[in-house]
């Protein structure tokens, strides 16, 4: 037998045993196959909102560096409505302008200080958003894959008992249903899990370059209102 016939072969096997499967193996594989579906979504969805995040977050920096003033940084910023400093710049500069329009000049750097934890925080969260979704496929998923195989390992041993055979001829097609879910489960969990840690590395990374941006926003503010 060749390898392409031997391929074949345990691709009809994997879906023969699929259709032979009991009721509540079909519905765990279901659900495993929905949480499947649900956390590739998921991942795509930010991989690319992180890419555009981090390429938005390096223009704007390098625009942000090169403004000799925050007006002028507020006019270019509308470029970079995808980054997460640009949220961080926004709220700092309505704060800068509304102590300007009060006391004609940035009084209470502690408020401002505030201000920017606050847009950090809220465009930490916005990055965060779905990132439960990953982290609940990951854990779980290998526990309904675990549960679906122990289910099926107590159906084929019935099944077994009722025959009276022992052979193993008897007993491997009701194992072979019973393990596919466990590696349902693992096939669902392991992406899940990787793209969890991964994008939470990312997250961590543009929460840090948020930091050091409001560091680079408050010396702005002051050389500015020192001229």
């Amino acid at each position: 037998m060749s390898l392409l016939d031997f391929s074949a072969f345990l691709q009809l096997s994997l879906w023969e045993l699929v259709l032979h499967a009991s009721l509540v193996s079909k519905l765990v594989l279901l659900l495993l196959l929905v949480a499947s579906v649900l956390s590739w979504t998921v991942i795509f969805a930010k991989w690319r909102q992180f890419s555009g995040a981090e390429a938005a977050n390096n223009s704007f920096l390098r625009a942000f560096r090169r403004a000799p003033n925050l007006d002028a940084v507020a006019v270019v910023s509308e470029q970079f409505r995808g980054a997460p400093l640009t949220g961080v710049f926004g709220l700092g500069y309505e704060e800068v302008a509304r102590q300007v329009k009060a006391r004609g000049e940035v009084g209470n750097k502690v408020a401002l200080e505030r201000t920017l934890q606050l847009g950090i925080s809220e465009e930490i969260t916005r990055l965060e958003r779905s990132m439960s979704v990953l982290a609940t496929t990951a854990t779980v998923s290998p526990f309904v894959g675990l549960f679906g195989t122990v289910l099926g390992i107590i159906d084929a041993f019935t099944g077994l008992g009722a025959a009276g055979s022992a052979s193993l001829r008897a007993v491997a097609p009701g194992i072979s249903e019973a393990l596919i879910a466990t590696a349902a489960g693992l096939a669902a969990a392991i992406p899940a899990a990787v793209a969890y840690n991964s994008f939470g590395h990312t997250i961590r990374e543009i929460g840090s370059r948020m930091d050091d941006f409001s560091l680079e926003f408050l010396n702005l503010t002051e050389r500015a209102f020192e001229e």
